[in-house]
């Protein structure tokens, strides 16, 4: 059984070559098809994501798809020359691809560690080939085995609980705290920028669905509303809108508030004490922070936010070696068991082999004494089985132990040359 990884992430490759590999929902299953075409025997499954690009191959052969079969593969698919991605696409075989799938699976390998997104992408690349008929025993296996890691480090450690980029920090650990829900708010997304498409994402993921977008730039307000479904308004509407909003998420470039205190005063009584979350998420400051004083307002900063990521961090860092050691475990468990299997035919050959031996010469030996009365053969029979199953149980003792250490390989083709067992 062979299962093997190629594919690159924000670790080991530019943002640029990211880009040209990455597969579309489309593509994904066009390459899943295009993979069973070229390699009718392997089993694979496709994880594209903003951050890697990876392909899972697994057979039951020992040899399958080499690691330049899969770059010329994916330099084909995507119309690229080979060499210009060979160089940044990493393999890993076996328990190291298991283990990087596990680590991967319970987001110990992304951008933001604990980010809950990448375990749904994990599922809908596992289901996709599912549906595809793209995966197999050995996939079903080991990616079935992955969900359930991310479950383990989810549930006994808090490692997924600790946001650590400001964005996700504003939206989990503060606009959490006074809105329950976000489906019946008005959010005013203030500036296009990187960080407030960030905080949107993270937004819309908890379920906001009225959301407007201003912008000095009008064009650029109305892409980042039409890529999450919101509306763009005109600039100038700015008081209107704050007069409505629940939460606002301001993320400009100026170099002066565009909110001043002043301000703020003529629209205050217009809100009639509603609650209002600003994430002022803007260097310098977009709302003057005596705006957080009025009466209702709840108004943060990127140091407030900032503060509460450097803790996240932190206790985080605490985190990681009780994460570590739950991937190392479940490692250890599935290589085992997936060894157990390698070692299963062999051992049921050997067994049949010497059942086949056994009652051969009990036949033949029963035959040359037939005066021996039915309870003598019987314990006669029973004294054979004794004998064969003694026999066994040292080398297959070896073989069950190999298989926990790795160390089978070697034994299974010494069963196999010493008994003569045929593949």
């Amino acid at each position: 059984m062979k299962l093997q990884l190629v594919g690159c992430s924000h670790h080991t490759a530019r943002l640029e070559l990211r880009e040209r590999i990455a597969f579309s929902p489309e593509q994904t299953r066009a390459a899943l098809g295009a993979l069973r075409v070229r390699f009718p025997d392997i089993e694979a499954v496709v994880l594209s994501t903003c951050n890697r690009v990876e392909i899972y191959t697994a057979t039951e052969a020992e040899v399958g798809p080499s690691h330049q079969d899969v770059v010329q593969f994916l330099a084909e698919f995507h119309g690229l020359d080979p060499y210009d991605l060979f160089d940044d696409l990493f393999e890993r075989t076996g328990e190291d691809a298991v283990r990087h799938l596990f680590y991967v699976a319970a987001s110990l390998d992304s951008m933001v560690v604990g980010e809950p997104q990448i375990l749904s992408q994990v599922k809908q690349a596992y289901e996709t080939a599912t549906t595809l008929e793209s995966t197999g025993q050995l996939t079903h296996a080991v990616f079935q085995a992955a969900l359930k890691v991310a479950r383990r480090v989810a549930n006994e450690t808090s490692i997924n609980q600790r946001r650590t980029s400001i964005p996700s920090v504003a939206i989990h650990d503060y606009a959490k705290q006074i809105f329950e829900r976000f489906d019946d708010k008005q959010v005013l997304v203030i500036g296009a920028g990187e960080m407030g498409e960030e905080t949107l994402r993270y937004l819309t993921d908890d379920g906001a669905r009225k959301v407007t977008i201003v912008n000095r730039s009008p064009e650029k307000a109305a892409e980042l509303a039409a890529a999450f479904h919101g509306r763009a308004a005109p600039w100038e509407q700015m008081s209107e809108l704050l007069v409505a909003a629940d939460l606002v998420i301001s993320t400009t470039g100026s170099t002066e508030p565009i909110v001043t205190r002043k301000q703020f005063d003529q629209i205050e009584p217009r809100r009639f004490q509603r609650p209002l979350a600003i994430l002022d998420l803007a260097v310098p400051r977009d709302f003057e922070s005596s705006i957080g004083e009025c009466l209702g307002v709840y108004l943060y900063a990127v140091d407030d936010l900032a503060k509460a990521c450097e803790k996240n961090r932190k206790a985080r860092e605490k985190e990681w070696p009780a994460a570590e050691k739950i991937i190392e475990e479940e490692t250890a468990r599935f290589m085992a068991e997936l060894n157990h299997r390698a070692t299963a035919p062999t051992i049921r050959r050997l067994r049949e082999t010497c059942e086949e031996i056994k009652e051969l010469e009990y036949r033949r030996l029963v035959n040359k004494l037939p005066e021996l009365d039915e309870r003598v053969q019987e314990e006669i029979h029973q004294s054979f089985n004794r004998l064969v199953n003694k026999m066994l149980h040292p080398p297959l003792e070896s073989l069950r132990e190999g298989a926990t250490t790795g160390e089978h390989h070697g034994l299974l083709d010494a069963l196999k040359r010493l008994f003569k067992i045929g593949d």
